[in-house]
């Protein structure tokens, strides 16, 4: 049995700190894993940036609220539910993501949470385990499970690597320059065709 393990933002659904950068006008806040691979420095600078604005979790979830999938991802979805068993491993929240997963059928979501204070601003948060999109993979592979991976970031690397396939999905050139062992595809079209390659069926 063959698993695809995807991750979510950049891949099915926007970015979702840049939709708020923009929403609030806060360019720093545009920065995302593709620019800074390391999960906690980038957590922490969020969280520093929208305790300087007095941005709170509710002021997040009304810009999420306003989004949907990428064009054509909810197709993509369904065709891959058609062939494979799909987990999306993502480092988001599931106090953002939930909104989102309504709009594409529930998939199966392994992501984090989110700590809050008692206005509502982000305090912290909790990862499920470290490198816990690699460790899953590892997980299911000791499960006798085949897994093809995709993500477009530097937080997706682990993951691509440990999977006995992995593709890059629109990724910045920074990425794909430090990685250049995996495929790059740009569209669905041509995801479909890297899963359909990469499977020994």
């Amino acid at each position: 049995m063959e698993l695809a393990c995807l991750d979510l933002e950049g891949v099915l659904v926007p970015e979702i700190w840049i939709n708020v950068a923009d929403r609030t006008g806060i360019p720093e806040l545009r920065r995302t894993t593709r620019d800074e691979p390391n999960y906690d420095t980038l957590m922490r600078y969020r969280m520093d940036i929208l305790d300087a604005h007095g941005l709170t979790l509710r002021d997040i979830q009304a810009v999420i609220a306003s989004m949907g999938p990428l064009q054509g991802a909810a197709e993509f979805l369904a065709w891959l539910r058609e062939g494979y068993q799909v987990i999306i491993l993502s480092d988001t929240f599931y106090e953002f993501a939930t909104p989102l997963m309504a709009q594409l059928g529930y998939p199966t979501l392994w992501c984090h949470n989110l700590h809050t204070d008692g206005e509502g601003r982000i305090s912290g948060y909790t990862l499920r385990m470290p490198d816990s999109k690699a460790a899953a993979v590892r997980a299911f592979q000791s499960q006798n499970f085949r897994c093809i991976a995709m993500g477009d970031s530097y937080n997706d690397t682990a993951m691509l690597s440990q999977a006995d396939a992995g593709v890059l999905f629109r990724p910045p050139a920074n990425v794909v320059d430090d990685f250049p062992q995996f495929p790059v595809v740009t569209n669905y079209a041509q995801a479909q065709q890297a899963f359909t390659s990469a499977s020994t069926r």
